[in-house]
């Protein structure tokens, strides 16, 4: 049996209280809300009932989750600042398209992106980029359990199936019973949770009880340390490297990547998308899209910095129990030897907290895929009452089958949780962000066309996946299938850019060689540009 345990002193009762009522407070959540869900449109969406700041706070909250609180100080500790680059895309491309995006979804696209795909090029488009955001989701979900769960084991020093076990009852609880409208409130708390979790952190990093070094001294040699990414040596507190390598992970390398990641988020990614039915008119869904994607840089910001000073903090007060551990389990380890009573159970309850923010969002919109794209679409005229029953089967389904895959991960060995995470995202997003704005910027694009251009990309992306180096048990690399100098090379980061990028050249160039008729200009921007004139 797998366990993760502190070597530390035991956690005290007291931070256990915290840990159990925050809970116990999600639970409660759900079920003052469970009186609400009368009907499948509240369910899924509130119904326009909530304030645009609540709305962002929940976006916030489940864009951050426990992959920002730990995977990301673990890959600052072994690295540098790199993957904040593509944090960094989101805010630019969200300011150039959230006018566009926003009144698209609330007027022409409605819940589910994927039933406007059929709309736009078919049954097979449908169906293909759902099946890629579940497959996407439930990594995700996966990873996150694992992530959480890995750590409040090390914390309270249980047993992490038991963890695993009791953070999915509670999340599942709380999306059945509450639903969209729970959800987002719970994101609220939640949200400041996290923010107070991140800060208090550096405090206690800077200001470390017991020992002789200053805040200046932590500060300082985190700011002068250097680490290697490839050939290149980079400073830990950076960006870099700049070089145009699309081989290793440059900085290059994450702006291309970040650009189509929130172009995909905010324009196709179900669990921010469907925030913008729930505000009340275009105005406020703008304003909340804003207020999320605003909070989340700079606490993206925060918990690179925690990596950075955690291994600032062990370079100068070395400890023999760190040696060898997994970059993500560093924080872990520093909160359950290093935090004062009380601080401790905060801080924990924050991470499950992060966790609860971005899971349950995850099985409602999972829910609301399930019942748009497949039910309703094989059964048009069944009650909403019946909507309603099978969202909620769907949510206890797919939070089963995520606590499945996390325990497939308590199972397996291998390199950091993020870049798992970043891979997989990549390797899943199966070119939707191509499809996307192909049905809405063209016209001329059409259905066979557009799946001329999936054919490519699906070839593309299982000639790269085969013969790209994995890690094996052993830690050595290995091609699945070795075509020597012909493999594929690159960064896996550039894998998704590629898909997107190979489905919308080759789609719009392959729609040419079809004579079909224009797109129905409702279904394009054009049609929601004249409906404005």
């Amino acid at each position: 049996m797998i366990t993760f345990l502190s070597s530390a002193s035991s956690i005290h009762w007291i931070d256990y209280l915290i840990v159990i009522a925050s809970l116990l407070m999600a639970i409660g959540v759900g079920v003052y809300f469970s009186n609400h869900q009368k009907d499948s449109d509240t369910y899924f969406t509130a119904t326009g009932k909530l304030p645009d700041w609540a709305i962002g706070m929940s976006i916030f909250a489940t864009l951050i989750s426990s992959v920002t609180f730990l995977a990301y100080p673990g890959a600052a500790y072994s690295g540098n600042w790199i993957l904040l680059v593509q944090g960094l895309m989101v805010p630019i491309v969200l300011l150039a398209l959230i006018g566009i995006i926003v009144p698209l979804f609330r007027k022409v696209i409605r819940l589910s992106t994927y039933e406007y795909f059929e709309r736009r090029f078919g049954a097979f488009a449908r169906f293909y980029s759902s099946v890629a955001f579940i497959l996407t989701h439930f990594t995700k979900m996966g990873s996150v359990f694992f992530l959480v769960s890995m750590a409040l084991a090390s914390f309270m020093n249980l047993d992490i199936y038991w963890v695993v076990g009791v953070l999915g009852v509670t999340i599942i609880l709380l999306t059945f019973m509450g639903g969209m409208e729970a959800i987002i409130w719970m994101d609220v708390i939640q949200g400041g949770l996290l923010i107070g979790g991140g800060l208090i952190t550096i405090c206690m990093l800077l200001f470390a009880i017991g020992t002789p070094y200053s805040p200046g001294d932590i500060l300082s040699t985190a700011w002068n340390a250097t680490t290697t990414v490839g050939p290149y040596e980079v400073s830990k507190i950076g960006i870099g490297p700049f070089e145009w390598d699309f081989v290793e992970t440059t900085f290059w390398v994450m702006v291309f990547n970040g650009i189509f990641y929130a172009l995909q988020k905010y324009g196709t990614d179900q669990t921010i998308v469907q925030r913008y039915l729930t505000a009340k008119d275009d105005k406020s869904a703008k304003k909340a899209a804003f207020i999320g994607v605003l909070l989340s840089v700079p606490v993206w910001t925060i918990f690179m910095l925690v990596g950075s000073l955690l291994f600032a903090y062990y370079q100068l007060s070395p400890d023999a129990a760190i040696e060898g551990m997994k970059p993500d389990a560093v924080f872990p380890h520093f909160i359950s030897t290093q935090l004062p009573l009380g601080v401790r159970g905060l801080i924990i309850a924050a991470i499950a907290a992060a966790a609860i923010s971005s899971l349950d969002s995850d099985l409602n919109c999972l829910s609301a895929i399930t019942v748009e794209d497949y039910v309703l679409r094989f059964k048009p005229n069944i009650t909403d009452k019946t909507r309603l029953y099978i969202g909620r089967l769907v949510v206890v389904i797919a939070g089963l089958g995520a606590i499945g895959i996390a325990l497939l991960y308590i199972n397996s060995s291998g390199g950091a949780v993020l870049e798992t995470i970043f891979a997989f995202y990549a390797i899943f997003s199966a070119g939707i962000v191509g499809i996307f704005v192909l049905g809405l910027f063209s016209r001329r694009a059409n259905k066979p066309g557009l799946y001329v251009g999936l054919a490519v990309c699906i070839l593309f992306t299982a000639y790269a996946m085969l013969t790209s180096p994995q890690k094996m048990p052993d830690g050595s690399k290995q091609a699945l299938l070795d075509l020597g100098e012909w493999n594929f090379t690159h960064s896996k980061y550039m894998l998704g850019v590629y898909s997107h990028i190979i489905v919308l050249v080759v789609g719009y160039l392959a729609s040419f060689l079809f004579k079909r008729p224009l797109a129905d200009e409702e279904l394009t921007i054009y049609g929601w540009k004249k409906s404005k004139e």
